[in-house]
């Protein structure tokens, strides 16, 4: 790979038939799935709750949709909002989107009015593909970010018939579960309006590998959220690295991806979204985690490849002993997100006979960086390896541009053809996370991560620079859940961290400073933040503190309020 200049000692530590590098793909993610479209025709692409779609279907599906967007609007360069969650409809409405050289950007459908309204006044995408759940809450809108085209899913009518008629029976269990999934909207596009279109013509503009494909949000260290913006070949990239690190698993039918992260989210969409779609996988799609419903799939079609995070693998274990459900086939689990224990490990190994392996990434970084090997030179406590054609360096965090030693603790900058430009219009943010390169190479992007590499290569994370609480697999940034409770009547100043948690990575909880004369109400707290906050935001807990350390210079120390709150728990 052209610029690498940099030692590389991990290269040694990778697993038989993992390639130091791979060749950068020159295409774009429509072209991805247009190849496996071509090869597998026949095979199954989707499967949602039985109900199966095959890769040409899908490919028909999505040059409808692209052309049904075309009459509408929608031109290369336009942000085009996607507000749903995992179904068939999310997948074709991505890569036809993409098909026309326009913009997705992915959106949590769990958000609240509050904090989708904040990202659609960033990115101004006037054309919306969101589930029914969500409708309403985007036609709130105010008028200065009122969207054109409000294109509305019913995920039911992917379902099989039979199922869908169970939805409709007129009992309470039934009536619950159809809430869940849908509910009435009116004066929108249904999604069904804009399959009726033909399919777009192939001369139409179809997008290079150049062009931005995906705004995807992470939380920064400021508090709300900036768009991280992927190119088609950091995207495509990503996917490629990650074939390329299990060599083991075939393209085609027999390979089998089980989507139950949320493909909104920068992991899900690319283990699921895109990886499994350029291995022409089957991709068995779960609308929420729900273990009864994997283990259902599991007694018919095992996972060859089951990206998750930790609770996951621990609840799909213990779920599958309670009913004696075998997990025997399930060949390849990618965990990530937060760390992973040996407690969760060892009985996901011993009951699948697969491996369970830890990586780590950004959305920044498309987000796959660095992986541990498939097999047993796996070291268990660190997040493996950086992936092929990926650089990685420990510099000083007071002064990137200083090497620490071989083996010595310091921030982890990397490079590499899956690393963003930039963040959506944000010059400023994209400079200071950026270090200037000394050779011919990109420049290196500054994890905020402090970490050590071993002399075998492995990575072990130690810290973290960044505020950010990692919580069930979702950055939560500190400043925004204070934000929102500053603004409840009984509290005068707030602080939030994250403390560890043996079953979500981290719990959010909140140390607050009551107003003069009330009285600690934590219910009424949670419920304050419950409605201006995703749920995974709401703190766990609520501790009173007479005051809160600060910094000569007034800034709330959340590291000192954090092991204050770790030594009275443990005393």
């Amino acid at each position: 790979m052209a610029g690498i200049t940099t030692p590389r000692p991990w290269l040694a530590s990778y697993a038989d038939g993992v390639p130091d590098e791979i060749d950068i793909p020159t295409g774009s993610l429509y072209d991805l799935v247009s190849a496996s479209i071509a090869e597998f025709p026949r095979a199954v692409a989707l499967e949602f709750f039985g109900s199966e779609t095959t890769y040409e279907q899908m490919g028909e599906q999505i040059d409808r949709a692209a052309e049904g967007l075309r009459l509408l609007g929608v031109q290369k360069g336009d942000t085009v909002a996607l507000v749903l969650p995992n179904c068939p409809q999310h997948i074709v409405a991505f890569y036809a989107v993409l098909r026309l050289g326009a913009i997705v950007v992915e959106h949590n459908p769990l958000y609240t009015p509050r904090e989708l309204r904040h990202q659609f006044e960033d990115h101004g995408a006037k054309t919306v593909i969101a589930w029914n759940n969500v409708v309403a809450s985007i036609q709130a809108f105010p008028a200065d970010v009122a969207v054109t085209n409000l294109i509305s899913v019913d995920v039911t009518r992917a379902m099989p018939f039979a199922t869908r008629a169970l939805l409709r029976l007129p009992i309470a269990k039934a009536r619950e579960s159809r809430t869940a999934l849908t509910t009435s909207v009116h004066n929108t596009i249904t999604w069904e309006q804009l399959q009726k279109t033909e399919p777009i013509t192939p001369e139409i503009f179809r997008p290079d590998a150049a062009d931005v494909a995906l705004i995807q949000y992470t939380s920064g260290t400021t508090g709300l959220p900036k768009g991280a913006t992927l190119t088609h070949q950091n995207l495509t990239t990503n996917a490629a690295q990650a074939r390329a690190w299990v060599p083991s698993v075939k393209r085609g039918e027999g390979c089998v991806v089980y989507a139950v992260l949320p493909m909104f989210h920068a992991y899900g969409l690319t283990l699921c979204l895109t990886f499994a779609m350029s291995m022409g996988a089957r991709l068995v799609l779960f609308p929420k985690f729900d273990p009864d419903l994997v283990l259902k799939v599991v007694k018919k079609r095992p996972a060859t490849f089951l990206p998750a995070v930790p609770p996951i693998y621990a609840r799909l274990t213990a779920a599958a002993k309670e009913q004696g459900v075998s997990l025997k086939g399930i060949q390849i689990a990618i965990s990530g997100a937060m760390p992973l224990s040996a407690s969760v490990v060892e009985p996901w190994e011993q009951e699948t006979g697969g491996y369970l392996v830890e990586g780590y990434g950004l959305s920044e970084t498309s987000p796959v960086l660095m992986a541990n090997p498939v097999g047993p030179s796996r070291v268990a406590g660190t997040v493996g390896l950086p992936l092929p054609n990926t650089e990685a360096r420990v510099v000083d965090p007071e002064n990137p541009t200083q090497d620490r030693k071989a083996g010595d603790q310091g921030e982890l900058i990397v490079r590499g053809p899956q690393v963003f430009s930039g963040y959506w219009k944000k010059p400023d943010e994209t400079a200071a996370v950026f270090v200037p390169a000394s050779d011919d190479g990109k420049d290196w992007f500054r994890t905020g991560d402090i970490v050590s590499i071993d002399d075998m290569g492995f990575v072990r994370i130690v810290d973290r620079i960044k505020e950010i609480i990692i919580t069930g697999g979702f950055n939560v940034a500190p400043s925004e859940v204070e934000d929102a409770l500053r603004q409840h009547p009984d509290v005068a100043d707030v602080a939030v961290v994250g403390l560890p948690s043996a079953h979500s990575g981290e719990d959010v909880v909140a140390a607050v400073v009551l107003a003069a004369g009330k009285t600690l109400d934590e219910e009424s707290i949670r419920a304050w933040a419950r409605g201006n906050l995703s749920a995974y935001k709401v703190p766990k807990q609520v501790f009173v503190v007479e005051e809160l350390p600060r910094s000569l210079i007034g800034k709330v120390l959340r590291r000192q309020v954090r092991e204050k709150l770790i030594v009275d728990q443990s005393a």
